[in-house]
């Protein structure tokens, strides 16, 4: 029996899908952020350089983007609910095997499994969402999921560090095996979603990636976009080196100004909503990208004055990343007359696999992060800045 939300009145069960959803999306972020704090020491516990210790954060980034390539063609042969809950199960054992690893090479290993487990959820929500609303309602719910994609990696390193404040660092790891519980619980709850399974073999649905391959267009869209989120992910990386060691705030203060950042997201993705009923969605990116080259001038200036002299420009890189990124997927996406699906699962792969690549550029042994970063904006904000003014006179 399918869980038939379209056209059949199920308030009552709304109050249990909302949260779920919500939920599910969220994973990515708190498995991400929540360790954040507790890097640098881990680093000592484990006498390991920080571009080691990162790994945990690279190769997580690596395993979540390339299983989101799987689980979407997966969903769409075996349905939702089948590779969901065993997501949530490798999610739930990795997480616990993270919590008893005693040395970083078992770390890294065991983050590598929990994140193919992650990317389950967040795809699969995305699509439950398709299948369960349609219309308006449909895009009130998608509001809700945006909203906590941009509150989650606010609340994540805070919640992190309020846990270092009286416990030990695996304690986190056994809270995201709790949260992994919640959500296979509350999966366990519903019905299949999906109203008609597919029987196409998965070798063929693969292959709406050979076709994209093949798009000039959208693969140039695709490099560009994601180079513009290479400063992001590289201060993801390197944020709790610089506030912790760098200006020596504890732990929970870092977590603090790791969300003052996160807020910029949101506050930008906001902004570009609003914005768009009356500017050109183009002019935005225009400005989106020239404020991340700025924001990359002014950590180069001024960066190493004090922690609120680093976290405000990189708020002005973070806001222009959020102002800039509705519009550039929607751009992306445009480029692509079919395999939809398969286009945004690409994207999205890509972008994390430059995501990783930022991560591990920050991690090495740099004797001071931040002009490195703040160079690694500023290039990047000139490179997409430039490559967006040619594609502009191409047409594109």
């Amino acid at each position: 029996m399918f869980f038939q939300r379209k056209g059949e009145n199920l308030s009552k069960d709304l109050k249990g899908v909302i949260p779920l959803l919500a939920l599910l999306t969220a994973f990515p972020a708190l498995s991400t952020d929540m360790i954040l704090p507790a890097i640098p020491s881990l680093a000592e516990t484990w006498n390991q350089p920080l571009s080691v210790i990162n790994l945990i954060l690279v190769c997580f980034f690596v395993t979540y983007g390339f299983f989101l390539l799987f689980y979407g063609p997966i969903s769409d042969r075996f349905g939702r609910r089948r590779p969901l809950l065993a997501g949530l199960t490798v999610y739930v054992l990795a997480s616990l095997l993270c919590a008893l690893a005693s040395s970083a090479t078992m770390l890294i290993f065991f983050r590598i499994l929990q994140a193919a487990g992650a990317a389950a959820s967040s795809s699969l929500s995305m699509a439950m969402t398709k299948d369960i609303f349609s219309g308006q309602e449909r895009e009130r719910i998608l509001a809700y999921i945006a909203i906590i994609m941009a509150l989650a990696p606010m609340l994540a390193p805070v919640l992190g560090g309020w846990i270092l404040v009286d416990f030990s660092w695996p304690w986190i790891f056994f809270v995201q095996a709790l949260l992994g519980v919640i959500g296979f619980l509350g999966v366990l709850r519903f019905p299949e979603t999906l109203p008609h399974i597919s029987d196409t073999p998965l070798s063929r649905v693969m292959h709406a990636y050979g076709r994209l391959l093949l798009n000039p267009s959208y693969l140039v869209m695709v490099l560009v976009m994601s180079a513009s989120l290479f400063p992001m992910y590289s201060f993801i990386a390197g944020s709790s080196d610089i506030y912790i060691n760098g200006f020596g705030l504890s732990e929970q203060k870092y977590s603090y100004f790791f969300a003052f950042n996160a807020l910029a997201l949101m506050v930008g993705s906001f902004s570009c909503l609003r914005l768009t009923r009356s500017i050109n969605s183009r002019h935005l990116m225009t400005v989106g990208f020239a404020g991340i080259f700025l924001g990359g001038l002014i950590i180069l200036s001024t960066g190493h004055h004090g922690p609120w002299s680093f976290a405000l420009p990189m708020f002005l890189v973070t806001f222009s990343l959020g102002l800039s990124r509705p519009p550039s997927n929607n751009l992306v996406l445009e480029q692509v007359d079919r395999d939809a699906g398969s286009a945004s699962s690409l994207l999205i792969f890509t972008y994390f696999t430059l995501g990783a690549a930022g991560m591990w550029l920050i991690s090495l042994d740099w004797a001071d992060k931040i002009p490195v970063l703040g160079g690694i904006a500023l290039g990047c904000g000139a490179l997409v800045l430039g490559a967006w003014g040619v594609l502009q006179k191409k047409g594109i």
